[in-house]
């Protein structure tokens, strides 16, 4: 096999943020479970570390350039771009690797042996998945020599370029999506392990075409951009809510039953309070003269014990004021123990489809599916009919389809993409623009050694100082002062 599963338990052994029995299902992370389990005992764990490991630990260590939340002190490491991000103790690494990566390996032997292109398929989607989250917050990663389910062990990866990556991404969602129109013996849900959904073939390759439709869309900069395979994937992909691809907790009482954000969750830190700039979003997110408030401002931000709703400035800190006088960070629609992991969602399509419309010259096209995504939302939020109909006819008055704008597009994706890393790739393809995201600055008491200019943002995370040590020949250049400013591949013009 051919990565790093016999470094485990050093790995685990200064990993404090995972707990020890959080993905048991899977018996053993330490040797090949590929010989005799069958693939529907393994389908659960393949999702559960996908969004619980891997999409945390990705998202959870952008929080200081998302700012979705906010910590309570001042010169926190993830929102002043200083400490663990430059020396490369940044997690979303090992997470991906040696939890997340290895269940879609096996997943894919295991089917195969037993003549279930199904779970071979689902193993290829998380496995996209997983390599898309990866490469989109480093570039360059390895690839073809990560653990296959059957090779030895090599410690010293080579690493392909994120535009090999990227192919490799959409020839596993192209092989998955033929994979489950062919008959298998088993059914994904046989043994209840379809914990996204619940054995539902179709759904699965409405996710797939999901995922081809944001990675298509996140060559906005490349020659190659297509929006019409933009389109064409969006109007196969996830159609409803009903198709969401979330991974749903019960609250408890266990921690692997409870949103990793949520308090009682596994993870060891999440955010203390929601960011000022994300709460001032919310309430004038048209950006108008006369300022509106969403109406899904009170409920995904709980209200402050002093009362209304205010946010901590990243990088600020309390700055000497009560903690009652912000808005706590959980407890809200996305951080309460029974919240979901939205992976992708119907919103997020639309907003995809209204993207390449735009670009397009269809800006009528692109208002439809406009307002599609954002009803959508309000829909998942249970936001009240009379509320719903007041928002959207204001969209109707200020945006339509004479205004619409990739401002409009981009900030109610924002507040629909809560806490998915999905948007830091969004606001490095708008280069960071306060006219995309009105209010948008940097955090404060930022690294200025490293970004001493004002419109100097971070650009891509550090390797793991671990992947340094043993496999620094292949890896790229890792020094912080390169890796942290320079661009990521789909991020260049031609």
């Amino acid at each position: 096999m051919k990565l790093y599963k016999y470094l485990l338990l050093t790995l685990l052994t200064i990993t404090v943020s995972c707990s020890d029995d959080y993905f048991d299902v899977n018996g053993s992370e330490t040797q090949p479970t590929t010989s005799s389990l069958p693939p529907q005992y393994r389908i659960q764990g393949a999702i559960e570390n996908t969004t619980a490991q891997a999409q945390y630990r990705g998202s959870r260590e952008v929080l200081g350039v998302t700012q979705y939340g906010s910590q309570n002190v001042a010169n926190y490491y993830s929102e002043t771009w200083s400490n663990e991000f430059t020396t490369g103790r940044y997690f979303l690494w090992q997470n991906a690797y040696v939890y997340s990566l290895p269940n879609t390996a096996d997943l894919i032997v295991l089917g195969k042996r037993d003549n279930a292109p199904n779970f071979v398929a689902v193993g290829k989607i998380l496995r996209a998945y997983i390599l898309g989250m990866t490469t989109d917050q480093y570039g360059d990663i390895v690839l073809d020599d990560t653990y296959d389910g059957v090779s030895s062990m090599n410690i010293t990866p080579k690493f392909a370029t994120q535009e090999q990556v990227y192919q490799a991404i959409f020839d596993y969602i192209d092989e998955a999506i033929a994979e489950l129109d062919e008959s298998s013996p088993i059914a994904l849900n046989e043994e209840g392990g379809d914990v996204l959904y619940a054995g539902d073939q179709a759904k699965w390759k409405k996710f797939a075409y999901a995922i081809k439709a944001r990675y298509l869309n996140h060559l906005s900069k490349k020659s190659s951009y297509d929006a019409q395979a933009i389109i064409t994937a969006c109007q196969l992909a996830i159609s409803s809510n009903a198709e969401n691809a979330q991974k749903t907790y019960g609250g408890g009482p266990s921690s692997n039953d409870i949103q990793p954000f949520a308090v009682g969750g596994y993870g060891s830190s999440r955010f203390d309070y929601f960011s000022n700039f994300f709460v001032e979003l919310l309430k004038n997110p048209l950006n108008l003269a006369v300022p509106i408030e969403d109406p899904r401002l009170t409920i995904i931000v709980p209200e402050a014990v002093n009362g209304g709703y205010h946010g901590v400035v990243t990088g600020r800190g309390l700055d000497g004021n009560p903690s009652d006088d912000y808005s706590l960070g959980n407890g809200g629609f996305y951080t309460s123990p029974n919240s979901t992991t939205d992976m992708i969602n119907f919103s997020e399509v639309k907003f995809i489809e209204a993207e390449a419309k735009l670009r397009s010259n269809d800006p009528s096209g692109a208002y439809t599916a406009f307002k599609e995504g954002v009803q959508a939302d309000l829909d998942k939020l249970g936001v009240d009919s009379a509320a719903k109909t007041a928002y959207l006819n204001l969209l109707d008055t200020e945006v339509g389809t004479t205004n619409i704008s990739l401002s409009h597009i981009m900030v109610q994706k924002y507040i629909a993409n809560v806490l998915n890393p999905e948007t830091w790739v969004d606001m490095r393809r708008m280069d960071y623009s306060s006219d995309i995201y009105p209010g948008l600055q940097r955090p404060d008491n930022v690294n200025l050694d490293i970004f001493p200019n004002d419109d100097d943002w971070i650009q891509a995370m550090v390797y793991e100082y671990n992947e340094e040590d043993r496999n620094y020949e292949n890896m790229p250049n890792n020094d912080p002062y390169v890796r942290l400013t320079t661009p990521v591949w789909w991020n260049t013009a031609d």
